[in-house]
């Protein structure tokens, strides 16, 4: 099972980094055959200094004795030492390149998993959105790519380690077979006693993983109501939740430091025992010469302390390895819900959005919210989509904008199927107002312009936002700001009442000089002199551009050209506002009588 772990974790790896992942283990291996040579060469040392002037000759003497000859060593102790000492040297350097190198390969990887996920969330279907919530979205891009790039160094230092094991054992075997096997032996028994750990230590993982996202979506709601949990208190269940994943965590992150410590805490005296017994086996039953034994005992420690690092490192590994696995589930699930375009450009609009027999339902098990649906938005004129809340109305204007796609029926812009059309050309002439306001934690400047220029060095800018602030009426609040269109909002534009921060972002879309502008619930929390602002200002757009107001305050919608009327997803009365309050019969009039309009 660990080796088709590898396996996958290492193509995993490969896929965004490529080839260059080979470079890494090209300098491990140097460097351990380096240190290896190094070690090795204090054989033919202890031979010339041995006064006793005993015979290493084996096939390993004759063999480094070979690479002295051709480096020009010799039997001088004085050259062999300085050959020790450049290998060494050479060591070190290669040990410096491939830590560098593997920094190197971290910092792309994150560049690599933090770009492609933000593009991967930018393109996915809005329907994929709405199925999670922010918290998730944040605990993937931060905190589980965080942890993947940790997994990835010490899955480096895994493989690196193995690398460094096989070359230590590999120059012991080199030196005293039977010495070896030995020791191999006692690497695979000490793998095979700690693949349950591993098994544990994985379950562990993947259970942080998906408790993180948990604890960020408490987090994250906990931060977008405090004015209102501070202002009333009710705290209770957010924080016993928070407090309850905060628990689960804990006890998670114990469980992994306990078995860290278990690993680490045997790594020295299960080295020290083995090799003890193994020692005692080549001196007193095997009769071997003790100087091979002492550079093998050397290399044996060496690869002894490496296995029990490759298993340490494994766990290490497998203690995040939930998180790579769930950053590739969001890669894979986000993959599958690619918002699907079309292939054709669109202009400026010229003649009408028509929607033909339009259904459309967020549960397919659910009643359409949206059906039968046949209406349109000639250009140049003013829309309103009136009706109680829960009719559709919002709905509507996401099809409009196509963030959601009909189930069945279609829509036309300019008598072209919208499934042909390439959104981002028509979305670019979209304004788009909410209920929900949209405001930056800058300038007011910035964010009319949405940093489109320098508002202090750009004279055409620095007119086009005033131009658009005038058009809003936004411009008679913020020339009374200490600052006037400099002056920063704070977060969200908490330094701004309801009404301000709804005409800055009328203000934002008339900057855009869209061809389409789409108000949806735009005045239903405001005041009544923040609403005849902003109601001055839609009037004055009438005729320059298409205007759909989706309203439930039916006030606002009295110069309108056109009034449709929906109910329960369907169409069930249209026609302008005198033709539509002179029949008391119609619903629309017994809305307007209710509301006292």
């Amino acid at each position: 099972m660990i080796f088709s772990n590898i396996k996958y974790y290492l193509g995993v790896y490969k896929r965004y980094l490529g080839r260059r992942l080979y470079i890494i283990f090209l300098l491990t291996l140097l460097t351990a055959l380096a240190e290896g040579l190094g070690i090795s060469l204090l054989l033919p040392l202890i031979e010339a200094a041995d006064s006793a002037a005993v015979d290493y000759d084996n096939f390993a003497m004759r063999g480094i004795n070979t690479i002295l000859s051709f480096f020009g060593a010799g039997d001088s102790i004085d050259a062999i030492l300085i050959f020790i000492g450049i290998v060494f040297m050479g060591k070190g350097l290669l040990k410096f390149a491939e830590g560098g190198y593997r920094g190197y390969l971290g910092a792309q990887l994150m560049r690599e998993l933090k770009t492609k996920m933000y593009d991967a969330y930018n393109n996915m279907n809005y329907r994929y959105f709405i199925e999670r919530n922010t918290g998730h979205f944040i605990n993937v891009i931060n905190g589980q790519i965080g942890l993947t790039i940790r997994s990835f160094n010490t899955f480096l230092v895994f493989l690196t380690q193995v690398i460094m094991a096989v070359s230590y054992l590999a120059f012991a075997f080199f030196i005293t077979w039977n010495f070896a096997l030995m020791a191999i032996a006692v690497g695979i028994i000490l793998l095979l006693f700690f693949k349950t750990l591993n098994i544990y230590v994985t379950k562990l993982s993947r259970e942080v993983a998906k408790e993180s996202s948990s604890l960020n979506s408490f987090l994250v709601q906990t931060l977008q109501a405090f004015k209102y949990i501070s202002s009333t208190g009710m705290s209770g269940h957010l924080r016993s939740s928070v407090i309850d994943s905060v628990d689960k965590l804990a006890g998670f992150d114990m469980k992994q430091k306990i078995a860290n410590a278990f690993t680490a805490a045997i790594k020295e005296p299960i080295s020290i025992v083995f090799m003890i017994g193994i020692v005692s086996i080549q001196i007193f039953l095997l009769d071997a010469a003790v100087g091979p034994i002492a550079i093998s005992l050397l290399l044996f420690h060496r690869g002894m302390r490496a296995t029990i690092d490759v298993q340490e490192k494994w766990q290490s590994t497998m203690s995040m390895i939930g998180s790579l696995e769930m950053v590739e589930e969001e890669f894979e699930a986000t993959s599958n819900s690619i918002e699907k375009d079309g292939d054709m450009i669109i202009g400026q609009i010229s003649k009408e959005i028509r929607f033909e027999n339009v259904n459309f339902s967020y549960d397919m098990e659910e009643k359409p919210v949206v059906r039968n649906l046949s209406l349109s938005f000639p250009v140049n004129q003013t829309v309103a989509i009136v009706g109680e809340s829960g009719a559709g109305k919002t709905t509507i204007a996401d099809l409009i904008t196509l963030i959601l796609r009909p189930e069945t029926g279609e829509i036309y812009i300019d008598g072209i199927p919208t499934e042909n059309i390439q959104k981002r050309s028509w979305r670019q002439q979209i304004g788009y107002v909410s209920q929900e306001t949209v405001v930056f934690d800058d300038t007011i400047a910035n964010n009319i312009s949405l940093w489109a220029g320098d508002y202090s060095k750009d004279p055409e800018i620095r007119q086009r936002v005033q131009e658009a602030a005038e058009k809003a009426y936004a411009d008679v609040f913020i020339n009374e700001l200490p600052n006037g269109f400099e002056t920063v909002v704070g977060d969200r534009g908490v330094c701004l009442s309801g009404g301000q921060r709804q005409r800055l972002f009328i203000a934002r879309e008339l900057f855009k000089n869209p061809n389409l502008l789409i108000l949806d619930e735009a005045t239903s929390a405001l005041d009544t002199e923040s609403e005849q602002y902003i109601q001055r200002g839609i009037d004055g757009l009438k005729g320059s551009l298409t205007v759909v107001i989706i309203a439930h305050r039916l006030s606002t919608i009295r110069n309108a050209d056109m009034i449709h009327v929906i109910d329960k997803g369907q169409l069930i009365e249209s026609g302008s506002y005198e033709l539509l309050t002179k029949n008391n019969e119609t619903h629309f009039s017994q809305m307007v009588d209710i509301q006292k309009v």
